[in-house]
C-alpha cells in the first residue's frame, strides 16, 4: 500500500487539530496493520506489552507480538496499539517530549502525519524521534523539530523506506510533501513577471501540478523543471521553478539570523545543461539588497558548489562541498546558527561560513526547487530537479 500525505498544517501551541492525517490511497478509512519500523532496523513496541496509560512507546528488537502491532490509516488520525493510542505525553509540543501508550481521545496529541519517510505530530509539527539517536532496546520515542535524519525515518505497515520515503506516485506533489509553508514561482508569465502559485493551491493531494512542477510517476518524487528559455525575474536572466518559503498564514517569510534556522533536502539533479541552484537563503527585508546569502549549485560535472555572498552589495565566493553523478540521491541541510554562521551539511560532511556583518539589519527565507544557471533559446534544454524529501525548522 501506498500512502496518500495530506499537509500538516502549522498549529499552535494549544493543538488545535487540523485536517489531516494517514490516509489509505483510495479510502480515508483504509486502516492498516503491522509493525512500524525505524533506526537499526528496530520495531516501535510498547513496553512490557502493558496497556496502562502512560507506558512507554520505545524501540525494541521486532518479535512478531501484538505490542508491536499498529494500526494506522485511522479515521481520527491515530495510531493505535493494544487498544490504545500512540499519545504525547502531557500534550506538549516540546522538542524531548516523550510518546507513550494513552486511551484514545482524538485530540491533537494523539495525531499523526506520514509523509518523507517520517511521523509528524500534529499538536507540536515535530517528528517522531529515536532520542539520542539510539537504537538501542528500550529506546523510548520522542518528539523533535524534523531534521530528516535516520532516527526521525520509520516503514509503516505495507510502506516503503527513502529515498522515495514511501512517496505516492498518484497525488500532486502536495500530497507528499508539507506545501504549507511554500509557495511556487513558475518560468512562466509576464515579461519580468513569473507567474506565482500560491501555499493553497498547492497543498494536498489534489493539488497544483503542471509540466514544470509536478510527482514524478516513477518515484512520487517532487519535481521542478526549469528549461533556458523562460520568463524571469527582473534582477535575473535565468529562468527558476522554485519554492519561496512562506509563513503557514499566507505571508512571506522573512526571519532574524539570530536563533537556528535549517533546511534539510532529499534529491537528485536528473538533468541540468551547465549547472542549478537547487536550495539558498536569500535576503529578506532590512535593505535594498537583492542577493541571497548563499546558494548551493549542483554543476554538470557532478561538483557540489557553495556561492556563499561576500556582502548585500554583491560579489560571491564560491566552495566545492561534493560530488556525485548527475542522477544520483544525494542530501543537503542549509542553515545558520547564532546570527552569524553558515551550516552547510552535503552527504554528512559539514562546513562553516562566517556571516559578515553588513547582512545583520537582513531578515532571511529559504529558497529550493531548480534555478538554471544558464540561458538560450531552448525551451528543450535545462535542469530538472527531483526531491524526495524537504522540511525547514527554525528555533
Amino acid at each position: 500500500m501506498k500512502w496518500r500525505v495530506k499537509v500538516l498544517a502549522a498549529v499552535s501551541a494549544a493543538g488545535v487539530a487540523g485536517a489531516v492525517g494517514l490516509l489509505g490511497s483510495g479510502s480515508a478509512s483504509a486502516a492498516a496493520a503491522g509493525q512500524i519500523t525505524g533506526l537499526g532496523g528496530k520495531c516501535v513496541d510498547v513496553a512490557a506489552a502493558s496497556s496502562a496509560n502512560g507506558t512507554h512507546v520505545q524501540l525494541y528488537d521486532c518479535n512478531g507480538t501484538a505490542a508491536q502491532s499498529w494500526t494506522v490509516g485511522n479515521a481520527d488520525n491515530s495510531v493505535r496499539a493494544l487498544g490504545k493510542c500512540m499519545d504525547v505525553t502531557a500534550a506538549s509540543t516540546a522538542s524531548g517530549a516523550k510518546v507513550q501508550l494513552y486511551d484514545c481521545n482524538g485530540t491533537a496529541a494523539q495525531q499523526w502525519t506520514a509523509g518523507n519517510g517520517e511521523l509528524v505530530n500534529t499538536g507540536s509539527g515535530k517528528c517522531l524521534d529515536a532520542t539520542d539517536q539510539s537504537s538501542a532496546n528500550g529506546t523510548q520515542l520522542q518528539i523533535w523539530t524534523c531534521t530528516g535524519a535516520a532516527n526521525q525515518k520509520w516503514t509503516l505497515p505495507g510502506g516503503s523506506t527513502p529515498p522515495s520515503g514511501g512517496l505516492n506516485t498518484g497525488v500532486a506533489p502536495g500530497g507528499n510533501f508539507n506545501l504549507s509553508v511554500w509557495e511556487l514561482q513558475e518560468p512562466v508569465g509576464s515579461p519580468g513577471s513569473p507567474t506565482t502559485i500560491s501555499s493553497s493551491r498547492l497543498q494536498g493531494a489534489g493539488g497544483y501540478q503542471d509540466s514544470y512542477f509536478y510527482t514524478d510517476g516513477s518515484d512520487g518524487a517532487m519535481t521542478f523543471w526549469a528549461p533556458e528559455k523562460g520568463v524571469t525575474t527582473p534582477n535575473s536572466n535565468y529562468a527558476r521553478s522554485e519554492l519561496r518559503e512562506m509563513n503557514t498564514n499566507g505571508s512571506a517569510a522573512d526571519w532574524s539570523l539570530a536563533g537556528t534556522h535549517r533546511m534539510n533536502a532529499t534529491l537528485r539533479v536528473v538533468s541540468v545543461t551547465s549547472n542549478v541552484c537547487v536550495g539558498q537563503i536569500h535576503l529578506g527585508s532590512g535593505g535594498t539588497s537583492t542577493k541571497p546569502l548563499i546558494e548551493l549549485y549542483y554543476h554538470s560535472n557532478g561538483d557540489i558548489v557553495a556561492g556563499v555572498e561576500n556582502s548585500p552589495s554583491g560579489g560571491q565566493t564560491t566552495h566545492t562541498v561534493g560530488h556525485v553523478a548527475v542522477g544520483t540521491t544525494w542530501t543537503y541541510t542549509i542553515g545558520v546558527s547564532g546570527g552569524n554562521t553558515i551550516d552547510l551539511t552535503v552527504n554528512g560532511s559539514t562546513t562553516h561560513y562566517a556571516i559578515p556583518s553588513s547582512f545583520n539589519p537582513y531578515k532571511q527565507y529559504f529558497k529550493a526547487g531548480s534555478y538554471n544557471q544558464s540561458s538560450s533559446d531552448s525551451t528543450t534544454k535545462g535542469a530538472r530537479v527531483a526531491f524526495y524529501a524537504l522540511t525547514v525548522a527554525h528555533s
